[in-house]
C-alpha cells in the first residue's frame, strides 16, 4: 500500500468531515507523519484495538472505530436473526472520544439491524462484563485503553458470556476488518435516526443496583469492617476515572465511615493533569494521596485505572512509611484472605478453585497446596480466565472463587467475566479490616505469608520498540528466541522451555517433548535449574515484548540478587 496514495484518499472521502480534513492538512508537508499514519492499519489484537488518537489508517478515530465494528456488525449477522435481536451492550470510560466512539459504533451496528444497549455515562469496565451477561447480549463494546497515556484510546470487544472476545470471534472479525474497505464497505445511521428506529436503548442506574448487589455478595466478613469502621480510613483516587462513583460507594455500603477520595483527582478528565501516567502499578501516580494520607493519618491507599479494572494499593510498613505492594502480593495476600476468612465462616467450598495467568508468582500455588484448594493457570489475558471460569461451571470440575493477574486485575464471584477494581477495592478493604483485628496491617500479613512460604519475587521487564516498524521488529525477535533456544540464562541451566505457540514443552536434557495443554499463544517459558521461572512474550496492546521474571529464595536479599542476575543477562542479550 502506497502511504501517500491512501492520504490522498483519505483527503477525498473525508471532504464533509471539518476536523479531520484540517489534520490531513496540518500533515501534508510531513512525508514521516504520513508513513506512520497510513502506512499500515491500526491492528486488531487480542480483544480488539488499542492506539494513537488521530487521523489515518494506524490511528483511533471516528473511521477505525466504524470499521472495527462493521467487522463485529458482520459476525453478528452471520449468527442469524436471534443474534441481531439479543443485541450489543456498549459502554465507555473518560477518555477523550470515548463517548464519541461509543455512538459511532452504536450507528453501525443500527445499519446492520443490531440493538444496542449504551450506558448513559462513563461506567467501569467490570460493569459492561455484567451487562452482556445480564442482558444476554451477544456482544459487547467497551472503548477504553485502559491505563494508557491520555494520547490513546482503545476498543475492546466481548462476546456472550461477558468475557473478551475468544480466537475464533477474532478471527472473523479481523478478516472482515482485512476485506472490507474503510468507507465504501462500512454503513451507518445517525445516532437520532437509529434511536427512532428502536435500535438504541440507555441503561444507567438500575444496572448499577443490580451490578453493586452482585459486588457486596462477595463481601466475607462485614463483622470485621464493623469493628474498625470508626477509626479505619481509606484514601481513594480514581485516576480521573469511571471508578470515582462506584468505589467508594460499595465501600460506604459496606460499613465502612471514612471514605476521602483525593479532590484532585476525583475530576473527570481525560488529560489526566495530576499524574504522568492514570497508572496504579506507579507510585508516582500516588503522590497527591499519600501527601493526604499523612495528613489525616490513613490506613490504606486505593487507585483505581481510568476504566476500573485495575487496582493498586499503598499501605504502611513496619516502619509506618507508606510502601506500595505488587499486582503479585496484592494477589497473594487477597487469595490467602479469602480462603482464610471463607474457612472462618465455613464458606470454603470443598473444591474451592484459584486462577492465575502463567505470568503471576508461583506463591498461590503454595497457598493453595498448603489449603487444600485447586490451583489453575491460563495464559496471560483475562478472556483466558473468564474461559477458564465457564469451564469449570460447564463441567463441575471446580468452584471458582477469586482469580488475579500479575498485571494488578483480580475477580471475585461469576457475575462478570473481566478483572474489577470495584470488587478488588471492596475485598481488600475488607481484608485490611480482617487483619487490624487481629492486630496485624496487610504489610505484617504479606511478610507473615513469605515467612511460611518463602521469599517470592517477580518483575516485568518492557522491552519498548519504537517506530512504525516495531511490530515486525517484535516479530523477528520472537522468530529468533525460537530458532536459537538458550541452554542457560545468567549462568543456570534452561531445564525446560514451552513454547505456547507450537503448544509444545522441550525437556531440555532429553529433547522429549509434551504437550502445554493451554491454548495457542506467542509465548515462550523457560524453567530454571534453580526453581525460577522466565516468560516472554510480547505485548497485546503496545510496541513492546514484555520480559517476566518469577523467582522463589529464602530471604529478600537472595531474590533480589537472582532477579538482578537474570535481568543483566536477559538485557545485554537483548
Amino acid at each position: 500500500m502506497s502511504c501517500l496514495i491512501e492520504y490522498q484518499r483519505w483527503l477525498a472521502a473525508t471532504k464533509g468531515d471539518l476536523q479531520t480534513q484540517r489534520e490531513l492538512i496540518e500533515i501534508a508537508s510531513n512525508p514521516q507523519e504520513i508513513e506512520g499514519r497510513f502506512s499500515s492499519m491500526l491492528e486488531f489484537g487480542t480483544a480488539g484495538l488499542r492506539g494513537i488518537l488521530g487521523v489515518g489508517l494506524n490511528r483511533m478515530n471516528i473511521y477505525t472505530v466504524r470499521h472495527a465494528t462493521q467487522g463485529l456488525a458482520n459476525l453478528i449477522v452471520s449468527n442469524g436473526e436471534g443474534a441481531k435481536k439479543r443485541g450489543v451492550a456498549i459502554a465507555h470510560d473518560c477518555r477523550n472520544m470515548s463517548h464519541e466512539f461509543a455512538l459511532e459504533a452504536a450507528g453501525v451496528l443500527a445499519a446492520a439491524g443490531i440493538s444496542s444497549y449504551v450506558f448513559d455515562a462513563l461506567r467501569p469496565t467490570p460493569e459492561l462484563s455484567f451487562a452482556v451477561r445480564e442482558f444476554n447480549c451477544i456482544a459487547g463494546i467497551n472503548i477504553t485503553a485502559s491505563h494508557n497515556p491520555k494520547e490513546y484510546n482503545g476498543y475492546k470487544v466481548y462476546w456472550e458470556g461477558g468475557a473478551q472476545i475468544g480466537p475464533e470471534q477474532a478471527d472473523i472479525v479481523i478478516k472482515e476488518i482485512r476485506e472490507n474497505d474503510i468507507f465504501s464497505d462500512v454503513f451507518f445511521i445517525p445516532l437520532k435516526k437509529a434511536e427512532e428506529r428502536g435500535f438504541v436503548k440507555y441503561i444507567g442506574a438500575e444496572i448499577d443496583e443490580k451490578f453493586l448487589n452482585k459486588v457486596l455478595e462477595q463481601s466475607i466478613c462485614r463483622d470485621a469492617v464493623q469493628t474498625v469502621s470508626e477509626s479505619f480510613k481509606i484514601i481513594y483516587t480514581p485516576f480521573h476515572g469511571t471508578g470515582y462513583k462506584l468505589v467508594p460507594e460499595v465501600l460506604r455500603r459496606l460499613g465502612f465511615k471514612h471514605i476521602l477520595p483525593v479532590p484532585e483527582q476525583m475530576v473527570i478528565d481525560g488529560n489526566f493533569p495530576t499524574v504522568k501516567s492514570p497508572n496504579p502499578e506507579d507510585k508516582e501516580g500516588f503522590a497527591l494521596a499519600i501527601e493526604l494520607a499523612k495528613r489525616v493519618n490513613s490506613d490504606l491507599i486505593i487507585g483505581t485505572d481510568p476504566d476500573a479494572d485495575r487496582m493498586g494499593i499503598i499501605v504502611r510498613d513496619d516502619k509506618g512509611e507508606y510502601v506500595s505492594l505488587t499486582g503479585n502480593q496484592v494477589g497473594v495476600l487477597l487469595a490467602d484472605y479469602i480462603i482464610t476468612a471463607r474457612k472462618e465462616k465455613s464458606r470454603l467450598p470443598a473444591d474451592a478453585a484459584i486462577i492465575t495467568s502463567i505470568v503471576s508468582t508461583q506463591m498461590t500455588k503454595a497457598v493453595c497446596k498448603d489449603n487444600n484448594v485447586k490451583f489453575f493457570e491460563v495464559l496471560t489475558g483475562f478472556k483466558f480466565v473468564g474461559e477458564k471460569i465457564r469451564e469449570l461451571e460447564q463441567t463441575g470440575e471446580a468452584t471458582f472463587i477469586f482469580a488475579f493477574e500479575e498485571s494488578y486485575g483480580y475477580l471475585a464471584g461469576t457475575y462478570a467475566r473481566d478483572k474489577d477494581a470495584v470488587v478488588a477495592s471492596m475485598l481488600i478493604s475488607e481484608a485490611a479490616a480482617f487483619y487490624k483485628c487481629k492486630g496485624m496491617t496487610l504489610y505484617k500479613a504479606l511478610q507473615s505469608l513469605f515467612e511460611k512460604y518463602g521469599f517470592f519475587s517477580e518483575k516485568t521487564i518492557n522491552i519498548k520498540m519504537d517506530g512504525y516498524d516495531a511490530l515486525e521488529r517484535m516479530k523477528k525477535l520472537m522468530e529468533k528466541l525460537r530458532s536459537e533456544l538458550p541452554s542457560e540464562i545468567g549462568g543456570v541451566s534452561v531445564v525446560a522451555s514451552r513454547d505456547y505457540l507450537k503448544g509444545i514443552r522441550t525437556l531440555h536434557s532429553t529433547g522429549e517433548k509434551t504437550p502445554t495443554g493451554q491454548s495457542k499463544s506467542n509465548v515462550l517459558f523457560y524453567e530454571m535449574a534453580d526453581g525460577s521461572s522466565i516468560i516472554v512474550r510480547p505485548s497485546g496492546t503496545e510496541p513492546k515484548v514484555k520480559l517476566y521474571l518469577l523467582v522463589r529464595s529464602e530471604s529478600k536479599k537472595q531474590a533480589e540478587e537472582l532477579i538482578n542476575n537474570y535481568e543483566q543477562s536477559l538485557k545485554s542479550f537483548f
